[in-house]
């Protein structure tokens, strides 16, 4: 496929503007010389229908999840139905400015304050705060509300523990707060180690981070244990709500002990996520941390939603404005279509899609865990590794499929892993074609090995350097004409 320079005509255009009604200035007059360059840059001429087949040509190269299975462990990457991008599109909301008088913002903060208080539920804490602009950032502010609560006690503590299978933005969020980290070793079953947790929480011990179903896929049956031998010592339990997804509707977090946890509504409650946005983590927290929330809380009084700034205890704001606005209202729109009965079917029907395609891959590839698992689980491409086929060239040889490549290498505690979620959003068929690839490209690891090392086979680019390509990109292009 040509690049849109390579398939430029002079003087082509795909914009007719209207004559100038008004006394024309130079440029040169009207700009200072400096800001100015010498020469027009190089821009490609192309008319507007040229355009529309370059760009619609290459979204067709694109993956994306309205197109392919994206089974993606710990992302929960699942299709997003259309009426949330309708509502947050409506023009009462799209044309808002956050900074218009409250007066002006009722309705949007009315979806504010319900949006709060279905978390609330959700989460069986107190409060939410919508502000945290994705789940990093979730993570990031509850650090830092949990400092301030022990500095408001006079009880400064430095030390966050962590088990050795968490997201790799949980250290990189206690770093950013100034806390050491204490790594928990795991259990051969894939659980926080007890008696590992026991030894290393002390009086310096502000919080366990703790993911729940972990990032294995499996879900911590010694919850309530945990959260006492960390309340014993005064430490609070932050949840990471990343696989909220296996256990929405099932159990509340707060009725297990949990202190503060972050929301991915990007994740759970249905947004376009990927490439980095857009995202939303809003934080729940028990009583005991609420003063510290960031400021504004939407809240209502006396029948009027106001931006409530009088906590003198909170940790100040986190963002600018007051949150994600348009995701937020795709979560309440994608909450509100589904009811508690809906929200519950989510993770059913999670649960019963990983749990289905471990069983059919155990027997092509080891399953280091036993089942059940929750929405999520790991395989290890060993078998396939001792015949020279790693986990990254089966997720290559994916693509050819058009299957986008699970997560790999992670956890890192399972050698060769593969971390598969398919979400409940996706039907017995293709769920049936994934095991159909996984096992096929298994039967060509012994079959056609030097093949599966090379795919993907069928894409406009092959195999990368991507090493070479994060560290030294060439964004260069050259042609004699510019």
């Amino acid at each position: 496929m040509q690049l849109v320079f390579e398939k430029s005509i002079e003087d082509q255009s795909a914009v007719n503007l209207p004559d100038i009604d008004v006394p024309q200035t130079p440029a040169r007059e009207a700009i200072p010389k400096e800001l100015l360059a010498d020469e027009p840059p190089p821009l490609p001429e192309l008319s507007e229908r040229e355009i529309t087949r370059h760009f619609t040509q290459l979204a067709q190269r694109m993956m994306s999840v309205d197109a392919n299975f994206y089974p993606l462990g710990s992302c929960t990457m699942k299709y997003n139905p259309k009426i949330n991008e309708w509502a947050a599109n409506l023009e009462g909301f799209a044309s808002l400015h956050p900074y218009q008088p409250e007066d002006d913002l009722q309705g949007a903060m009315e979806l504010l304050y319900h949006l709060r208080k279905f978390l609330e539920e959700i989460a069986g804490l107190p409060e939410v705060c919508l502000q945290p602009a994705a789940g990093a950032q979730g993570e990031m502010t509850s650090i830092k509300i949990i400092h301030a609560y022990f500095k408001d006690r006079n009880d400064p503590r430095d030390h966050i523990l962590i088990p050795d299978s968490a997201h790799g933005t949980n250290p990189a969020s206690c770093a950013l707060c100034g806390q050491q980290v204490t790594v928990v070793k795991s259990t051969p079953q894939g659980l926080v180690d007890m008696k590992d947790l026991a030894e290393k929480v002390n009086e310096k011990a502000a919080a366990l981070m703790i993911t729940n179903p972990n990032t294995l896929g499996l879900f911590d049956k010694n919850i309530v244990q945990i959260t006492r031998i960390l309340h014993d010592h005064g430490a609070q339990l932050y949840l990471d709500g990343a696989n909220m997804n296996a256990i929405v509707g099932q159990v509340r977090p707060g009725d297990f002990g949990v202190d503060v946890m972050h929301f991915n509504l990007h994740k759970t409650f249905s947004t376009p996520h990927g490439c980095g946005g857009p995202g939303a983590g809003p934080i729940a927290v028990a009583e005991h941390l609420a003063p510290y929330l960031p400021i504004p809380q939407v809240n209502l009084a006396d029948g009027k939603f106001f931006w409530d700034f009088n906590r003198p205890k909170s940790i100040g704001k986190v963002r600018t404005f007051y949150g994600q606005f348009a995701v937020l209202v795709r979560a309440y729109t994608y909450i509100r279509s589904l009811g508690p009965q809906g929200l519950k079917n989510i993770s059913d029907k999670a649960v019963l899609a990983a749990n289905y395609l471990a069983k059919e891959l155990q027997t092509h590839y080891t399953l280091p865990y036993p089942l059940p698992c929750t929405h999520e689980f790991v395989i290890s491409a060993d078998r396939q590794k001792a015949k020279g086929v790693r986990a990254l060239d089966i997720a290559k040889r994916l693509i050819d499929f058009g299957i986008h490549p699970p997560t790999m290498y992670f956890p890192a505690i399972v050698p060769e892993c593969i971390m598969i979620e398919p979400t409940e959003t996706e039907t017995l068929a293709t769920l049936n074609y994934f095991v159909e690839v996984m096992k096929k490209i298994a039967d060509e690891a012994t079959t056609e090995p030097d093949m599966v090392q090379h795919a993907p086979c069928t894409t406009p680019v092959r195999r990368v350097d991507e090493v070479k390509a994060a560290r030294e990109p060439n964004l260069r292009w050259k042609n004699e004409k510019y």
